[in-house]
């Protein structure tokens, strides 16, 4: 995609932040789903919400960061959330055992949502998020990525909403692997990377 580039969140202005949520569903979630205790919309306010996800962005720090923010000729434009596994909570407090695979593989991040501000949709922006999702892996020494898409129905698509977690031909042209299909439309994802052990 000419004029794509990306930073880690830490090495982003907080207002890129800010511009990429500023549109779509996903500025009410903030990438807090998998991360709050309790129910998302029943037991935090959408002010904690967005501090929360801010300061796990943690703009202008030396890190850790909770995602990367992908330009497109120097504006904001994307938004993918990778971080080790470990820091989804509700990833192992879920019910369902597609979310708890595999506890004790070492060195796994998730890649748990992609926000595309409204202008940029249709772009061919997540292919790109999912592209560097893999470079700042090796970037970070994470062994494994993880994903949770969804596959859209046969001849179907998917909500702009439904499509947060990310849609599984994404993934695979990033060179992800289908590990488990655990619903008619869940799938489960994984990158191995070079560095693993």
């Amino acid at each position: 995609m000419p004029g794509f580039t990306w930073l880690p969140a830490n090495e982003a202005a907080p207002e890129h932040v800010e511009a990429v949520f500023a549109t779509g569903g996903a500025h009410k979630c903030r990438c807090q789903a998998l991360k709050v205790p309790g129910w998302i919309w029943r037991d935090t306010t959408q002010e904690e919400r967005d501090a929360a996800q801010l300061q796990q962005a943690a703009c202008g720090s030396a890190g850790p960061t909770s995602g990367l923010v992908g330009y497109v000729d120097g504006e904001p434009a994307g938004w993918v959330a990778v971080e080790p596994r470990e820091n989804y909570p509700r990833v192992w407090s879920r019910k369902q055992a597609w979310m708890r695979m595999d506890p004790d593989l070492e060195g796994v991040w998730s890649v748990t949502c992609f926000v595309v501000r409204q202008q940029h949709r249709r772009s061919g922006l997540t292919y790109e998020l999912a592209a560097a999702s893999v470079e700042y892996g090796e970037r970070v020494g994470a062994h494994v990525l993880e994903g949770y898409p969804i596959e859209p129905p046969p001849g179907g698509s998917a909500t702009w909403d439904e499509a947060s977690v990310g849609l599984l031909h994404v993934f695979t042209d990033a060179g992800y692997e289908v590990v488990a299909s655990p619903t008619l439309r869940r799938r489960v994802v994984r990158r191995r990377l070079a560095n693993r052990p």
